[in-house]
């Protein structure tokens, strides 16, 4: 059972409906329509199970920290963004809004407090990455970008008792590195063949990878990817530029936590299960991997209880492709699971016949600048995230 009524999510909570209903609302616990009665909600399982676990009453501030650090309460205050009521936003204004329109630069003045067009300008003019010498150049986008973020990180300055100015600049040439680097060869070789560079990271991917008519939805997956609060990334980031760190270094320690199967390498998980759905249909894809015990990818947000709004935003533009549409009925049938941003983009990459590594592209040069909007709040923090343990080892003289 997937679903629980009203009455049963209350006895195993032991709660209030106003404590159960409030939990949703902040998207604690996920709740749909009941099928069979429309005025009923069923609210799901696992949520249910995961808020029991929680100890009623007062608790202890090292159990509220070890929460904090596992889905619960922000762990650090930040004006950047938030998921709220089912939306994203940015310095609050709705993210799927400015996705309509906006450019990633744009988003980037957004949430890096920049002027108008500052960042469009720095990343046009930006000098290329720094010369490999004789290190041979990556197979992949994820290895060129770690190779250009650790050439930087050796040699650029550290962040602290910097002018802001002086920082978004250098963000700026960040970002402008990263992109090279992913895109690599391919954006050269387009880009000599047009005569000119494109404008906007958009617009550079569209031309490198021959797909000129899908701009816009890239631009708009860019722009979706900005930034989400505090995840893994971000988190990593925020603690490498609380030492001081370069720039640099701490977008390399977020993009690091991309090689992750439960974060960026999500859409690398998907292209396995699509893979076994197609040979062995969605049903039975879903069911064996569930049984496996992992996360099933491309599905389900806790952030989002009625559903991820960057993937809906993005679907809604799509045409409906198997066995993405199968999946998606199997992971709702078995798991109670919406498609989320990663299963969005791989519909994105699969629609328009870009190359297998779009969707972790799109995701690492979309979230540079989240990642650099909370290095640029980070500094102005001028203090080091240094959380606690809770010892649980053996006691002194039991070893």
């Amino acid at each position: 059972m997937v679903w629980m009524t009203a009455a049963e999510a209350l006895n195993v909570l032991n709660v209030r409906p106003q404590t159960l209903y409030a939990n949703v609302s902040r998207g604690k616990i996920r709740a749909k329509s009941d099928e069979a009665d429309p005025r009923r909600s069923l609210y799901h399982r696992d949520d249910i199970l995961r808020m029991a676990r929680r100890s009623n009453g007062r608790r202890k501030i090292e159990t509220v920290s070890a929460q904090a650090m596992q889905w619960g309460d922000p762990v650090l205050p930040s004006a950047i963004s938030t998921a709220a009521d089912g939306h994203l936003l940015y310095r609050g204004r709705d993210a799927v809004t400015l996705s309509e329109t906006a450019t990633l630069e744009e988003i980037a003045d957004l949430l890096w407090e920049a002027e108008p067009g500052q960042v469009q300008a720095a990343t046009a003019g930006a000098s290329p990455a720094p010369a490999q010498a004789a290190i041979a150049p990556p197979a992949s986008a994820l290895g060129a970008g770690l190779l250009a973020l650790a050439l930087r990180s050796a040699s650029d300055v550290p962040s602290m008792d910097r002018t802001a100015a002086d920082l978004r600049t250098e963000a700026a040439s960040i970002l402008a590195t990263l992109t090279e680097a992913m895109i690599g060869p391919a954006l050269a070789s387009a880009t000599a063949a047009a005569g000119a560079p494109p404008a906007t990271i958009s617009q550079r991917l569209a031309l490198a990878w021959q797909r000129p008519a899908s701009e816009d939805l890239l631009r708009r997956a860019l722009v979706l990817m900005a930034d989400h609060e505090l995840n893994a990334s971000t988190f990593a980031t925020r603690v490498a530029i609380s030492t001081g760190a370069s720039l640099a270094a701490g977008v390399l320690a977020g993009f690091t936590t991309l090689t992750g199967p439960l974060h960026g390498g999500a859409s690398a998980e998907f292209a396995q299960l699509a893979a076994a759905a197609r040979a062995h249909g969605a049903e039975a894809a879903v069911a064996t991997w569930r049984a496996s015990g992992r996360a099933l990818p491309g599905f389900g947000h806790m952030l989002y209880a009625q559903g991820d709004p960057r993937a809906r935003a993005l679907m809604k533009l799509l045409p409906e492709l198997q066995p993405h549409a199968d999946l998606a009925a199997a992971a709702e049938a078995q798991a109670g699971e919406l498609p989320n941003i990663d299963f969005a983009l791989t519909l994105l990459a699969a629609a328009h016949g870009l190359p297998d590594d779009a969707p972790f592209i799109l995701f690492a040069l979309g979230r540079c600048v989240g990642w650099l909007a909370h290095a640029l709040e980070q500094v102005q923090a001028r203090r080091p995230i240094r959380p606690r343990a809770r010892y649980i080892g053996p006691s002194a003289g039991t070893c």
